[in-house]
């Protein structure tokens, strides 16, 4: 089952009091994975359906938010802009040699934004990039505006990683992953690692 919603608030019916209603929509969709971990493949058109109902929250282990402005979070940021609003353009200054990440086909947004970066690790907090070697996991929460105005709101979660006096994103949990052509690295259900930061 998969939530479809966007912040761009609709009119409440006549009669009805003076609000608005942000819609989200339920819709199940049937499919299979492949034996070795690969792509989902559907099997059949999306049927609407009932809100699910709710159930316990685990509590996050993103707890450490990340200043803005800081190494990490200008990092995240622009590898968020290039794999979302360039169609891969440019996608390869982020990427470990002899990986890639495939990047949507059509670029669906015009404007990117990063509302805020969470770490379930002290060291991704500060404003510089901590030593080479330090690791954390960050929660990315961003609002991606399309062509029509219309915002989406979208969230990522990634592995960092400290090398070379930058923040780089080793392994993104959203999104497709694949290595590159004649490439020795990590099988494709593997997060592919990537580099963030302008080099």
């Amino acid at each position: 089952m998969v939530a479809v919603l966007h912040d761009q608030a609709v009119p409440a019916p006549d009669g009805a009091p003076k609000t608005t209603v942000p819609p989200v929509r339920y819709f199940a969709v049937s499919g299979s994975a492949a034996k070795d971990g690969g792509p989902v493949t559907i099997g059949g058109p999306p049927a609407e359906v009932a809100a699910p109902g709710a159930a316990a929250e685990p509590a996050s282990p993103f707890t450490h938010p990340v200043p803005g402005g800081s190494a990490l979070e200008t990092s995240l940021g622009e590898f968020l802009r290039t794999y979302l609003g360039g169609q891969g353009a440019g996608l390869e200054r982020y990427l470990s040699p002899g990986l890639r990440v495939s990047a949507p086909a059509v670029a669906p947004y015009v404007r990117v934004d990063v509302e805020d970066v969470v770490s379930d690790a002290a060291v991704a907090t500060g404003k510089g990039v901590a030593t080479d070697g330090a690791k954390a996991r960050v929660e990315v929460r961003v609002t991606g505006e399309d062509k029509l105005g219309v915002r989406w709101p979208l969230m990522y979660r990634a592995e960092v990683s400290a090398r070379a006096g930058r923040w780089e994103v080793s392994a993104l949990e959203a999104g497709v992953t694949a290595p590159a052509p004649n490439s020795a690295a990590a099988a494709p259900s593997a997060p592919a690692p990537v580099s963030g930061g302008a080099r």
